[in-house]
């Protein structure tokens, strides 16, 4: 899509959402559900195997969430996105490719909740990641990983009901990779996810 095309359709959210008079801040109470979609993109330099730099590819796809608010200011939500398949190498050649599925546990801050006449909705959080590892092409296993996530994003009424939203994540996602059932290396994958999508609040 071109940028011209983004930057208007941004705009037209924009207006549709300002011009909605009766949008409401998330509020002691609201339960919502969010999809959309996400890019995954792990930090640069995943570790090392036989004194070879390892390289773990990015990946896209559809994302989801759903959540409470039990104040006005505070809130619990359980995200993550369809399993990912990625692409490992070493030394610049591919070895192989293995899914990944990330659940995230988060507690987020709406520093605007409660104020009726907001229509933009800021948030962070913070939470537990915990990463599924499966399906691994080459002769190697990955374990499942426990780790920090943080996140914020910013949501845009358009009605009462129905927003859009982007964010972005920060996931601590380390795993031990093991040949042969003996412990090789530990590749730190640590991504950040970009995402956008549209809420639905009940």
């Amino acid at each position: 899509m071109k940028t011209s095309r983004l930057v208007g359709t941004a705009a037209l959210l924009a207006v549709t959402a300002f011009g909605a008079q009766s949008a409401l801040a998330y509020q002691a109470g609201d339960i919502y559900v969010r999809g959309g979609f996400e890019k995954t993109d792990p930090e640069s330099g995943n570790g090392a195997l036989y004194d070879n730099d390892i390289d773990v590819s990015d990946d896209t796809g559809f994302a989801y969430g759903a959540g409470y608010l039990f104040s006005n200011k505070f809130g619990v939500e359980l995200n993550g996105s369809q399993t990912q398949k990625q692409d490992l190498s070493v030394g610049g050649n591919g070895v192989g490719n293995f899914d990944s599925t990330p659940v995230n546990l988060m507690v987020n801050y709406y520093p605007l909740g409660g104020i009726s006449n907001a229509r933009i909705h800021p948030y962070a959080g913070v939470g537990v990641n915990y990463t599924y590892f499966d399906n691994e092409s080459f002769d190697a296993d990955l374990d499942d990983s426990w780790g920090f996530a943080g996140q914020v994003g910013v949501d845009l009424s358009v009605t009462d009901n129905l927003l859009v939203g982007t964010w972005a994540r920060y996931t601590d996602v380390d795993t031990d990779l093991d040949i042969d059932g003996t412990y090789k290396t530990r590749l730190d994958i640590d991504p950040v996810t970009v995402g956008a999508g549209v809420t639905y609040r009940f």
